[in-house]
């Protein structure tokens, strides 16, 4: 399976959240950058990075909703969130270890990344570059894992993931 990724470069971030607005506006019809399905976060050393949902191999979000809204699409591996099956119950973003789920208030549905469905708007709007869609082969799974745990925990150095 060809499935193709997101993959942030940390240190040609900006903050400037250009990505928030496009993504914004390509869902939402606005440029209300709250209602983006992306996040721009202040790191421990006071750079910026863009937040994009990793869509995991086995994600612990589909694992967790009850309706099967949340789900592996088995065409792209993304991890994606049927609206129309959705009941609000905010339970794949309690699930998600890198909380890019979110409920949105104004649809009543948890909404996340879904690569625009395979044009990223948030892409084109990186003036900066620092946003970049590839293939997960180039992208290396296990170093998005990592990066993503890092920003979680931003005391960790290192991840060796033969630790239990």
């Amino acid at each position: 399976m060809n499935c193709r990724v997101l993959i942030v470069d940390d240190e040609k971030c900006t903050g400037c959240q250009l990505c928030l607005v496009a993504c914004a506006a390509r869902h939402e019809a606005g440029l209300n950058a709250d209602r983006a399905r992306i996040d721009v976060c202040r790191t421990a050393d006071d750079s910026h990075a863009p937040l994009i949902c990793n869509h995991c191999e086995a994600p612990s979000c589909a694992r967790a909703c009850p309706t099967g809204a949340c789900r592996v699409d088995p065409a792209g591996g993304r991890v994606i969130i049927d609206d129309r099956v959705c009941i609000g119950c905010r339970t794949c973003v309690v699930a998600c270890p890198f909380q890019h789920a979110r409920f949105d208030k104004v649809l009543g549905v948890t909404v996340k990344c879904d690569f625009c469905d395979g044009a990223p708007v948030c892409v084109e709007a990186c003036e900066a570059q620092a946003i970049h869609y590839v293939y997960a082969e180039e992208a290396g799974a296990g170093r998005r894992r990592e990066v993503g745990l890092r920003r979680l925990r931003p005391s960790l150095k290192t991840i060796d993931s033969r630790e239990p």
